[in-house]
């Protein structure tokens, strides 16, 4: 998709958005001659319609930005050149994942923006009500989600209902953070109220995405304004969306952490919201992370693979405790090994030909004076292997793994941390029932008691590199931002060498810091800026916020 500024995403998208719906949504190519005014004739183009909502823009987000922004400025990363700007924390303005970002969340706006008027104003008469009501639902989910990055990154944006108009218009102004809230909440709320208790097609939107999303989003909206306290009708709005999405969803978490993913498990029975990719359709509406994070090559089967100078933390790692099973589900160690990804390495009968070898995470030397290469702890999270490990699913830069953006796990931590609240502590049955049963699919023993620093760890745990972890930071900040400077000021962000027990399946691991490093984090660090290009094109968002007109 070609790059465009905020003001020049009119709706165009639909005019060349998937043609039928009756096959698997993603399944169909694109047919550049549909126009609005002659394609929303039946429910499956109206539904046709919103299929790229589900993936390509959020392609520029997903491809780099996520873990650049979501876990490197969260302080999960390490690197030794890859997303140095994040790690450090001196994002600028020309940070590539800052425009990425900023683009990617508009572009969603646009063509939910885009949908919706074209349903309401192009739907044929034999469209039936609820069918339309369906997809601006999708639409108004999807810019609600939009607004909830937009706002936790950017601080105050501008509020854009319709993008007709924005083509050359300067006088759009940015909105304040308490009027894009209230937006965001609108919007998942009637999302909530108009889609189905079961998707129309697999990896659809259902009512129990929305409710679990809106609980999430009142959960975080509590802290907003407040003082070292959160609003307590938000946190009471949260626990009990959540728990009406725990009791009567049909979801339930998968039992083994690591099946979570496999390709193969796609929309599976603790997904409530993932975006859907497809490894052989047009570029942008596949995943591409994998290229990116797979330490070599030879793991990948082509020429990607270029995350061999990324990997955890020294702050991550020193979170996790002895058997917690997620670790080895989320970075590989020196020395692991992995069942379901092979590896190509040379053929030592036929220098020409290269066979496949189930991996185990290589390590130069067990010598702990001359092992280098192998010692970080790379990234195994969305990185799903060769074609031949996912029913050839696989091309360069293409896998169709879903990228999570909401799981049952999640909201069950909401409904916890919705149930403390604003106590130290609590030993409520309720909270700790959903807390264990995350804590404990880890391999953890059970809590008698938890509190917000447990329930703090857990999610990054949880969610480590799925973009989740600077947002996590970012809420705390709300309500605590003396703490949330002190957590970043605090983590260690060093390389580091990992000495495993054994080359292969290894069972226990040394880490040793080459050197701590630890980057100063003030408030300023809290909003990123603005792209440059944007104040250039648009110059009133430099001026004061204004409420939103609701």
């Amino acid at each position: 998709m070609k790059k465009k500024n905020l003001y020049i995403v009119a709706a165009l998208f639909l005019a060349g958005s998937l043609g039928s719906c009756s096959k698997a949504f993603l399944e169909v190519k694109p047919e550049d001659s549909i126009v609005d005014a002659n394609f929303y004739q039946t429910s499956d183009q109206v539904l046709a319609g919103s299929a790229p909502l589900y993936n390509k823009v959020w392609f520029d987000y997903n491809d780099k930005a996520s873990h650049g922004i979501g876990d490197a400025r969260g302080g999960v990363l390490f690197s030794g050149s890859y997303q140095i700007d994040n790690i450090q924390m001196k994002t600028t303005s020309v940070t590539p994942e800052v425009s990425a970002s900023w683009q990617s969340f508009f572009n969603v706006v646009a063509q939910s923006n885009s949908l919706i008027i074209n349903v309401e104003k192009y739907s044929g008469a034999g469209v039936p009500e609820n069918v339309k009501q369906h997809a601006i639902a999708e639409a108004r989910f999807m810019r609600g989600l939009a607004y909830s990055f937009l706002v936790e990154n950017w601080g105050p944006v501008p509020i854009i209902t319709d993008n007709s108009g924005s083509l050359l218009d300067t006088s759009i102004t940015r909105n304040t953070v308490e009027s894009v809230w209230q937006f965001i909440l609108r919007d998942l709320r009637f999302a909530s109220e108009n889609l189905p208790a079961s998707p129309v097609q697999k990896g659809r939107l259902t009512k129990w995405a929305a409710e679990g999303m809106l609980a999430k989003m009142y959960l975080v909206r509590s802290g907003v304004g407040q003082t070292g306290t959160r609003n307590q009708k938000d946190l009471d709005s949260a626990k009990i969306l959540a728990q009406d999405v725990i009791t009567n969803s049909g979801a339930s978490l998968m039992q083994n952490y690591d099946d979570l993913f496999l390709m193969k498990n796609n929309n599976n029975q603790e997904s409530l919201f993932a975006l859907q990719w497809k490894y052989d359709g047009d570029w942008g509406t596949q995943n591409s992370v994998q290229a990116y994070l797979a330490f070599d090559p030879s793991i990948t089967g082509f020429g990607d693979g270029w995350g061999g100078d990324i990997g955890a933390s020294m702050y991550i790692m020193s979170m996790y405790e002895n058997f917690d099973k997620r670790r080895k589900s989320t970075f590989m160690f020196p020395g692991d090994h992995y069942t379901n990804i092979h590896q190509g390495v040379p053929d030592p009968n036929d220098a020409k030909k290269t066979i496949e070898v189930l991996l185990d995470v290589p390590v130069r030397s067990k010598d702990e004076n001359q092992i280098q290469y192998g010692a970080r702890a790379w990234t195994k999270k969305y990185v799903v292997g060769r074609p031949s490990d996912n029913d050839g699913k696989v091309l360069q830069q293409r896998t169709e793994i879903n990228t999570y953006m909401l799981r049952l796990a999640d909201v069950y931590l909401v409904l916890a941390e919705a149930i403390l609240g604003n106590n130290n502590s609590t030993s409520d049955a309720t909270a700790l029932q959903f807390f264990n049963a995350v804590h404990q699919r880890a391999g953890l023993d059970p809590k008698t008691a938890i509190t917000a620093d447990d329930i703090f760890k857990e999610r990054f745990l949880e969610f480590a590199m799925e973009g989740q972890a600077w947002y996590q930071i970012v809420q705390l900040h709300y309500y605590n931002p003396t703490k949330a400077v002190q957590i970043l000021n605090s983590q260690d962000r060093g390389s580091y060498r990992i000495y495993p027990n054994e080359l292969t399946n290894a069972t226990s691991w040394k880490i040793q810091s080459d050197q701590k490093a630890t980057y100063p984090v003030s408030e300023a660090n809290f909003y990123l800026p603005i792209p440059s290009t944007e104040m250039t094109m648009a110059p009133n968002l430099a001026k004061p916020p204004v409420p939103y007109q609701f």
